[in-house]
């Protein structure tokens, strides 16, 4: 049933302390307690559910708020309680006619019940029901509207309106209500302003690709859909407005996944006259008090900084998971000069241990090797040591690769990885970088499979990123942030002849190994933007045809600063314990970047073509097209 997420919903909702009466109603459906035994009430909603027992019929009536146990007599029924009568008859066999979802308002008595519901806020009481009325019927729905549906999310998707009436849906988007109002509450209290910025902008090279929309009034040529509010927030600094935030809408055509979607929402924050310190200091305060508020848990009076050549080395990833150990061991040293060619010719040799994998089958092991060189991983292969016994007395180790390393080598391996009996000890190699980062997804991977990563919250500042990162496929350095990204002061003196080693004033804020927010101390000096635009590769005229406009603001005294921006929906999905951000999106889309609900993208007329100056090249699309 959906009794526990809906009492759930109810408990934490504003809106529990307030009056939600109306003509329609006196009381939602999860708000009567043992305390209204006695009360006339007049209640709203959907039909959970509907039982006949013979001599009276349960109809559960169930709102945003929960759920309310409705009770109906039959003539016989009503006899016995002294109330009889053709109405009551009526009613009675009105109720056994009630479909699932028929939406109905109803006047009754609250009375205690005898056979009391502890899973249900409402479980002491229910309505001796004396009117009824339907106010809408319904068709039967396509699935099941309770915490535990039969249907796959597609369907679900495709039926959402019937979705969110779901407890764990209502309750996802009750939760995204509340962290927005601390948000707000928090960041208002310490003198940032909500300013919006444009929606329909101009579009600019450096990230994802851009959702673009064509100008009718300027043929030929397109607007962009905002990536994020990155130049206008800075202009707002420029503008003198000193703290600034916006909740807001943000666009990038992107492959998607469970954690991304092609249209998302940004805590969106900056900030004049700040250090790095100053931004960290002030954001963690936020998540402190999100956390606090939204599920009781203090975070700690200091989040960890760890940099980001320090979360590579011992994770394997910029975003580490810091809820369990299995850190990385680089065993190059150890491994190489035994004729083993994939070692030897390898720049990085590293591995982790996975507890407890010593003991499973050979079978099961060999199934990781897949795991391993598949697209989730990424590794050329797999190597293993298996952990029997690692005392003083007795040492057994076996390996996939022992016909090439000998006992007193697997043994160094594993001293060396603070292995422990009963491990696995897993390892790779290749390019550095690329070896450390299979690595990481591996470690992410089997921590989600040995349920080391189901409880608790952990949070971190990943900071000292590289500024630049080398784009193979373009054979040029791109911002590994974006382009407006200042470098740590000290490292000036490289930009020229080591742009690789530049570190850049930013930062990701980590919680259980995703990344919620990120940001960096910009760029405020013209002739420093110059520098950088020019390692990325922009001609003078490209910078400023592409951000002009920034650059001329830098002109007229820009302060030094900074900011970052959250990802609302993947702090309110680790909040809310799930996996997918889906549930906390009213509309969201598939991962084809469809909107089922609504059947979106589709074609568009002929006519409005026309006006756009657009023509279609693509076949399909031109089939669907209305005249």
């Amino acid at each position: 049933s959906g009794d526990t997420a809906a009492t759930a919903a109810t408990a934490s909702s504003p809106a529990a302390a307030c009056s939600l009466a109306t003509g329609f109603r006196t009381h939602t459906c999860g708000e009567l307690r043992i305390g209204d035994v006695g009360k006339q009430v007049t209640l709203s909603g959907w039909v959970q559910q509907a039982r006949d027992m013979n001599h009276f019929a349960f109809v559960d009536l169930r709102d945003r708020h929960g759920i309310t146990q409705c009770i109906f007599l039959n003539d016989k029924a009503a006899a016995e309680a002294g109330d009889t009568g053709e109405a009551l008859l009526q009613r009675y066999e009105s109720a056994r006619k009630l479909g699932r979802e028929f939406v109905l308002k109803i006047k009754g008595k609250v009375v205690e019940r005898s056979n009391k519901n502890k899973q249900r806020a409402t479980g002491d009481v229910e309505i001796l029901v004396s009117s009824l009325e339907v106010l809408n019927e319904s068709l039967t729905p396509p699935f099941l509207i309770q915490d535990e549906t039969d249907a796959g999310e597609m369907l679900r998707m495709e039926y959402r309106y019937l979705d969110i009436r779901r407890a764990p849906i209502t309750k996802a988007l009750l939760l995204r209500n509340r962290v927005t109002r601390v948000v707000r509450d928090h960041l208002s209290d310490r003198g940032f302003v909500e300013v919006e910025t444009p929606v329909l902008i101009k579009s600019t090279p450096e990230g994802a690709r851009d959702f673009v929309v064509p100008s009718r009034m300027n043929p030929g040529q397109f607007y962009a859909l905002p990536q994020s509010p990155q130049t206008f927030k800075q202009i707002l600094m420029v503008a003198g407005m000193d703290r600034y935030f916006q909740i807001v809408k943000c666009f990038r055509d992107e492959e998607l996944r469970a954690d991304r979607q092609p249209e998302f929402t940004q805590i969106d924050c900056e900030m004049s006259f700040v250090s790095q310190e100053d931004v960290l200091n002030i954001f963690e305060g936020l998540v402190r008090d999100v956390f606090a508020r939204e599920v009781g848990v203090d975070l700690g009076a200091k989040f960890p900084r760890m940099s980001w050549h320090e979360a590579m080395d011992l994770y394997g990833i910029d975003k580490p998971d810091l809820r369990y150990g299995m850190q990385l061991t680089e065993i190059t040293a150890l491994a190489q000069g035994k004729d083993f060619k994939v070692f030897d010719e390898a720049e990085y040799v590293g591995a982790i241990c996975l507890p407890g994998v010593g003991a499973w089958s050979t079978g099961k092991v060999k199934a990781l090797e897949k795991t391993c060189t598949g697209e989730q991983v990424g590794a050329p292969g797999l190597v293993w040591v298996k952990v029997k016994a690692l005392s003083a007395g007795k040492v057994d180790l076996d390996s996939s690769a022992k016909k090439f390393f000998g006992p007193e080598d697997l043994e160094r391996w594993a001293r060396a990885c603070k292995a422990q009996e009963g491990d696995l000890i897993a390892v790779f190699w290749g390019p550095k970088l690329k070896a450390q980062t299979a690595l990481g997804k591996f470690r992410h991977l089997m921590g989600t499979e040995l349920g080391l990563r189901s409880k608790g919250f952990s949070a971190l500042w990943v900071v000292d990123f590289p500024l630049l990162e080398w784009d193979e496929e373009e054979n040029r350095y791109i911002a590994m942030h974006h382009p407006f990204t200042s470098c740590k002061p000290e490292d000036v003196s490289l930009m020229e002849s080591e742009p690789g080693k530049v570190r850049a004033n930013a930062y990701d804020m980590v919680i259980n190994g995703v990344e919620v927010g990120g940001g960096s101390i910009r760029i405020h000096d013209r002739a420093q933007q110059a520098k950088i635009f020019k390692l990325l590769g922009f001609t003078d005229e490209e910078a400023k045809a592409q951000f002009g406009f920034l650059l001329g603001a830098f002109e007229y005294g820009a302060p030094p600063h900074g900011g970052l921006a959250f990802g609302l929906d993947r702090l309110c999905t680790i909040l809310g314990g799930s996996t997918t951000i889906r549930d906390f999106i009213a509309f969201p889309k598939n991962n084809m970047g469809r909107d089922v609900m609504i059947n979106a993208p589709s074609a568009i007329a002929a006519k409005q073509l026309d006006e756009l100056s657009i023509a279609i090249t693509a076949k399909e699309a031109a089939k669907e097209a209305p005249p």
